[in-house]
């Protein structure tokens, strides 16, 4: 029959109508366009002369007939009876969306929270395993994934940290100084500068930098490991996924990200040094003298002190959101986007909080 293969359409005949066409993905715009017609006619008149039938159209079939096999049209095979009822059972087992009040999307919000909060005790648990083995057996050490962690995101990072950090002192010097300038006290803006990048900005601006770019990479790494089964392929060898994925990763950002800071650091001052000069006549060789006579190195160590805290931060994070990726290519994109948003948003927390307490203790 040229029908079943080809475009659906509606056959009259003396005893009643015949539906022709396959019932399937490549098919399923034709039916229904043919939807207004088949309204018109009486069920018990119809009759199938399908030859093929997919999910999609069965779905499209119980869409045009219902899910009652007493009004379906006759015509239809063992097999395509069965799979409209598989189809109208998984259908029923898809929970329907329904809008929550109040204190249920309350609640819902909570253990929700609840939830991520046992998975970060999870995870915090096997790392904290993971290291304590690597302590008992340091021959362990995968050394050359933390060399590669140290040159991707701690070598090829230099430019842009150096970038942005030169211009966020130029930024601060700037602004700055435009007050400054005002009431003749034009030498401060090597205290201006100085305290706020050494303490805030130049760890800072590493951490957050480091985030989007190392800790992004890190989620979708694991994240498409997880989709790709080399996770689990990994435990099937009888490996610690941990060791290969995770401690390498602490290890290495552990060591550079401090680093990254110093340079951050160093780019910022010479950023405020260079509009200092420019903007408020204070020579390079002023801002230095001052900077050497008149700043605490206490700043300095405290901003350092804040970078390895950040960086197990954005590896916690990281690495956490990727083993936790299920599902397809969307949870890869998902899982990414939080462990940025994340990373970040716990970056500037903990940092409010170093500034909460050093000033509490008078640093």
């Amino acid at each position: 029959m040229d029908g079943v293969s080809g475009q659906p359409r509606i056959l009259s005949q003396a005893e009643g109508s015949v539906l022709l066409g396959d019932w399937t993905t490549a098919r399923l715009t034709q039916w229904l366009q043919l939807e207004k017609r088949l309204n018109k006619l009486a069920v018990s008149e119809l009759r199938l002369e399908c030859g093929q039938m997919d999910t999609n159209g069965a779905l499209v079939f119980m869409k045009l007939f219902g899910n009652n096999p007493d009004h379906w049209p006759q015509g239809l095979t063992t097999e395509q009876q069965a799979l409209l009822e598989l189809v109208d059972k998984r259908q029923a087992k898809v929970p329907k969306q329904t809008r929550l009040n109040t204190l249920a999307d309350l609640g819902y919000r909570t253990l929700n929270s609840l939830r991520h909060g046992r998975e970060l005790l999870d995870f915090l648990g096997r790392l904290t395993l993971a290291l304590l083995n690597l302590l008992r057996h340091p021959q362990r050490l995968k050394a050359k994934l933390v060399l590669d962690v140290i040159q991707r995101d701690g070598l090829h990072a230099v430019p842009i940290i150096a970038l942005m950090g030169f211009l966020l002192g130029a930024v601060v010097a700037w602004q700055g100084g435009l007050q400054l300038k005002t009431y003749g006290a034009n030498i401060f803006i090597v205290e201006l500068v100085a305290i706020t990048h050494l303490r805030e900005l130049g760890p800072l601006i590493a951490a957050i930098l480091v985030a989007g770019r190392s800790g992004s990479a890190y989620a979708a790494q694991i994240a498409t490991m997880n989709m790709n089964q080399e996770v689990l392929a990994l435990k099937s060898l009888g490996q610690d996924p941990y060791a290969w994925l995770v401690i390498p990763k602490l290890l290495g950002l552990l060591i550079v990200l401090p680093l990254l800071t110093v340079m951050a650091n160093l780019a910022g001052l010479g950023g405020g040094m260079l509009v200092a000069s420019v903007q408020l006549d204070v020579s390079p060789t002023a801002f230095w003298n001052r900077l050497g006579d008149e700043i605490d190195v206490a700043h300095y160590w405290i901003g350092l002190v804040k970078a390895p805290v950040f960086a197990l931060i954005i590896v916690t994070v990281g690495c956490m959101q990727g083993m936790l990726a299920r599902g397809g290519a969307e949870a890869v994109g998902h899982r990414t986007t939080r462990s940025v948003v994340q990373a970040i948003f716990l970056v500037i927390v903990t940092d409010a909080v170093f500034s909460i307490i050093f000033s509490n203790i008078g640093w």
